[in-house]
Parts: C-alpha cells; structure tokens; sequence
C-alpha cells in the first residue's frame, strides 16, 4: 500500500482538534488505514490505494476530521468562472487523447507546502495514474506562461526545451536517454512518431508528459501566488478525479479554484468541457440493504450521522459523494464506510444459534483431484493469469472470441480477461524456448464471458489446459492423457471430429459427455505455432472443469 509521510502540525491544525497521543494513534488506525508510526512532528501512515484523495495532509486531515466529529458533512468547494482556454489538438488523439485542467490562485507558498504538493502530485502518479501510465499531472507558475494553451503531438526531435533541472536545452528524444525522470519512464513513450506537449500561446513548451515539466515555465517555488494545473492521459474520468483531488488539496491550503474551458477536436465525444467539476454525485442506498449487511438495526437518522461522519453528504435518501472521491463503485461501499463510523470495536459478537460444521469446497476438492492425476503423468503445473490481451487470446490463436475488457487496466498486454486458458499455456512455451524439449505441462484456471443475467454481467468457468511441446507431441499422445484422466474420474467420453481454428483440420476433436461439448483435443496448428515463435510442435486439450463437475453431480443424483 502506498504511505504517505504527513507533517503532523499541519494535519491537526487542518483538524481542527488536537487529540493526545494514544487517542490519535487510536482513530487513525480505526479509520481504516494503517499507522506505522507518529514520531516527532511525523505521522507515517499507509492508505489503501483506493483512497488517493487520503495521500496529502489536507486529504488525510479532512477524512479524519469527519471521522472523529469534528468537521462533518459533505465538504462544498467551489469553482469561480474565468476565461482560461486550453485547446487538445487532433495530433493527440492516438498519443495521449485527454487533458483536464484547472487554475487555482492566492496561494501563499512556503517550504513545507510545495513539499505538500510534490507528495501529492508522486502519490497520485503512483496510485491513481498507475506510475504515470493512465496519467500524468503538470503544475505551473501563471506569471511564466500565456492563455490560451494548446496540447499536441510532435516529432520528438523537433522538440526541445529546458527539462526541469537540466543545465541545457535537448530534444525529447534525448529527454528520454539524458534526463533521470526521461530514463525512468521512456517506456511510455516507446514505438511513439509523436509526442505530447503543452504549449503556450508565446509557444513555449510547458512540458512533454508523462515525463518532466520545462525548468522555464513548469517550475514552482515560494513566490508563486497561481499555478496552471493539467492531468493529461488515457481515461477522462481517471484524470477528473485526480484534478479534484489536487485542486480540493490546494483550497484547503487557501487557494481559490478557477474554471479552464478545454476544447477537443472533432472526433471527440464531447466539443468542449469545463474542468474542474467539484459537484457532488448523487448515489442511492438501501437502509435495509446495509443493515443486512452489517447486522445492524440503524435508522435513517443514524445512517446519515455515520455518513456524514465519513464525510457524505444525505439528502432525500441520496447520498452525496464527493468529487474526489475515487472508491464508490456500488452501496457496499457505502456500508463499509458506515461501519467504520459506526465504530469495528463497538460491533458486538454474536455466536450462531446454528450448529454448523465447517467442509471443504467439493468442487475445490474436484479440481485438486485433477490437479493431482495430471501431475501423476509427469505433467508439470503452471499458474497463469487471469488477464491477457486480445492479441494472445485470438490473433495469435487463429481465432475470435469475444473477450471482456478491463476498464482500468494497468497496461495493454493484460487488458481483458481471457475466455480460454489453452493461450495461456502457449505463453508458457514461448517464454520458455530456451529450455530443453519436451516440455510438457497444464493449468488449471478460470475463464469468463459475458452474461447479462449475471448481477456483474460476467459468467466465470474452470477449466484445464494440458499441452504437450517437444519434436514427438502428437494426437496420439495428448488423445492418451485425455483417456487417462477420463478412466481415472470413472467417466465415458464421445470423441466427434470437429474444426476448430487453433487446431490442425483432421487432427482435431470435439469431445461430448452426456450430450454436451466439454472440450476440444488435438494438433495445434503450424501457422499459431509460428503466431507464437515456436519451432516444436504442439498437442493440447482444453477441458472445461465446471460443466464436468456439474454433469457428475447430476450421475451422482
């Protein structure tokens, strides 16, 4: 989890109260986060990655002065209108296609608060924006630049500007090679023609994102009174809610926010927005829902003071969110907040008036067992990962499947969660061609598809994935472990040739139980061989562990 090094004058006189000691050490660990430890004028906390608006002392102070009664409700930040312009250039649209922007005013500047703003600003890029990968934030002095901006795409030996203490000017491909934070995350700009700059209408390079800020106009110190703030990235909502967390952060050092007009090309989904957008969102809840939940017998009165205690807003039976706030994704997240208001230590324990003894998952028990016979035939197991990408799923299979995508995934080469496992192993073999032949192994994991009468949409499938790679792997051998693990499960097979993409045609079987198809066998075909840079052959068989164990249950009734 993240940590967050707080200076604890500053944190209580944002409170509001000043607890002794031990008190304090009590309610910050209650809150929910987790105390390493207060030592002179520090307090070292670490917070759950789903709560970034608690990185920063002003964040951190807010929830906690809520949380102990101090300052309750929902707190109300408000964006003053001005003529501020930023224009995002069609160039940027397969770069980095958003920015979000904001102008906050009336700072007074010291030491200690622009160490305030570096930490959020390193919080955030490691949290929220996923080390700079769904975003990048920039911060910079007004005096320095001219209205309007515009943020564009370049040939990155055509820029070249002053990067943040750097002695000299260089390009942005020497930026990457030269300067310390250009080396750290050149890979976010790797295989790029292009890329991404602000520029102000002096056409002066602010900064090149997601690396470094010009050291001429991107640079903040004690005498800046208003700075120029963008999050530019990947995902508009991700880079909303990293904006608010950092203007709301700046209003509770005394800044004012001031609105910027962002214009997008055409294209775009929408022709202009206003950022910051500090509005509150409105969320419904189901009182009897939560108490069920948490085996409470709140009243509405009650539930709202525990809200308002997390720093909620209650109106009409809506919930207010604020707009920094990142982590509500469904009214769990609501209970879970009330219970922390409503205070862990005060929940009594209750034992069950049921007797009940404690078992064993019977279908864990069936896929341990399977687990058990494959690696009797001297197969060794893979874990494999739930996530992949659409490339290893189907054009390196031959084949389209319709697969899920992740909303905020961390990166693109595990971006959707995979409907078969069989890829996963041909991974295995193509990260592993430097040891010696045969290899043969196989997975037990999980796969998924859609379904919309599922409450998440999502239908989630056990299978296994044996595959054999070595210069003797045939039919022959893959159709044996098959019946091998058949005789050993007591089960009776039907075997009907079938094509399938991934599979050699002739040498490839549908196999039935019962009537339904459970799985595909055979020779994986030479062009996904080749797909997966593999010089041996492949046999495989897929077997969906789910619908077995369910058609076994039935024989057994």
């Amino acid at each position: 989890m993240p940590t967050a090094t707080l200076n604890k004058k500053v944190f209580e006189k944002l409170v509001g109260k000043k607890l002794p000691l031990e008190k304090l050490k009590d309610r910050i660990s209650m809150l929910g986060t987790d105390l390493e430890k207060i030592e002179k004028n520090e307090i070292i906390v670490e917070v759950f990655p789903n709560r970034p608006d608690m990185l920063s002392e002003q964040g951190f102070a807010r929830a906690f002065s809520s949380f102990i009664g101090a300052k309750t409700g929902l707190r109300k930040y408000y964006v003053k209108k001005s003529d501020y312009k930023v224009t995002i250039d069609k160039s940027v649209k397969n770069v980095r296609p958003y920015t979000v922007c904001a102008v906050v005013k009336n700072l007074k500047l010291d030491d200690e608060k622009i160490r305030e703003l570096i930490q959020i600003q390193e919080k955030l890029h490691i949290t929220l924006c996923r080390k700079r990968k769904k975003g990048a934030i920039g911060i910079y002095p007004i005096e320095d630049i001219k209205f309007p901006i515009r943020f564009l795409a370049e040939d990155p030996r055509k820029i070249k500007f002053r990067p943040l203490e750097f002695p000299r000017e260089i390009t942005g491909l020497q930026i990457l090679s030269q300067h310390p934070a250009g080396r750290e995350y050149a890979d976010l700009l790797e295989g790029l023609d292009k890329f991404p700059i602000f520029m102000d209408a002096k056409k002066q390079i602010l900064s090149m994102p997601p690396i470094i800020n010009s050291h001429l106009t991107g640079k903040v110190g004690e005498k800046t009174k208003e700075v120029f703030i963008e999050c530019s990235g990947f995902e508009l909502e991700i880079l909303k809610t990293c904006l608010n967390i950092i203007v709301a952060a700046m209003a509770d050092m005394g800044g004012e926010i001031y609105s910027v007009k962002v214009e997008m090309p055409p294209g775009y989904k929408n022709k202009k927005i206003l950022t910051p957008d500090l509005e509150p969102k409105k969320w419904s809840i189901d009182l009897k829902f939560v108490n069920r939940l948490l085996g409470l017998d709140l009243k509405e009165n009650e539930m709202k003071k525990s809200l308002e205690r997390m720093g909620y807003g209650y109106e009409k039976g809506k919930v207010l969110v604020p707009a920094y706030r990142a982590d509500i994704m469904h009214q769990v997240d609501f209970a879970e907040d009330i219970a922390i208001a409503y205070g862990y230590e005060n929940f009594e324990p209750v034992i069950p008036n049921v007797s009940t003894i404690g078992e064993e998952n019977q279908f864990e028990v069936f896929k341990r067992h399977v687990a058990e016979i494959l690696a009797g035939l001297e197969l060794l197991e893979c874990e494999t990962y739930n996530l992949s990408n659409i490339d290893n799923l189907n054009r390196k299979m031959n084949i389209e499947l319709p697969c899920i995508q992740i909303e905020n995934a961390v990166n693109i080469d595990y971006n959707v969660l995979r409907s078969w496992v069989l890829p996963s192993l041909m991974q295995v073999f193509n990260e592993n061609k430097h040891y010696e032949y045969p290899q043969n192994i196989f997975t037990i994991g999980t796969a998924f598809k859609k379904n919309k009468d599922k409450e998440t949409g999502v239908e989630e499938f056990s299978r296994t994935a044996v595959a054999l790679c070595g210069p003797e792997a045939d039919y022959t051998k893959i159709r044996q472990m098959f019946d091998y693990l058949m005789n050993c499960l007591n089960i009776e097979a039907e075997f009907s040739e079938e094509d399938h993409p991934s599979f050699i045609p002739g040498r490839c079987a549908r196999i039935k139980i019962k009537g339904k198809g459970i799985a595909y066998i055979g020779e994986i075909n030479p062009s996904v061989l080749v797909n997966w840079d593999l010089q041996m052959p492949v046999s495989a068989f897929e077997l969906n562990l789910t619908d077995l164990f369910s058609i076994l249950n039935k024989q057994k009734k």
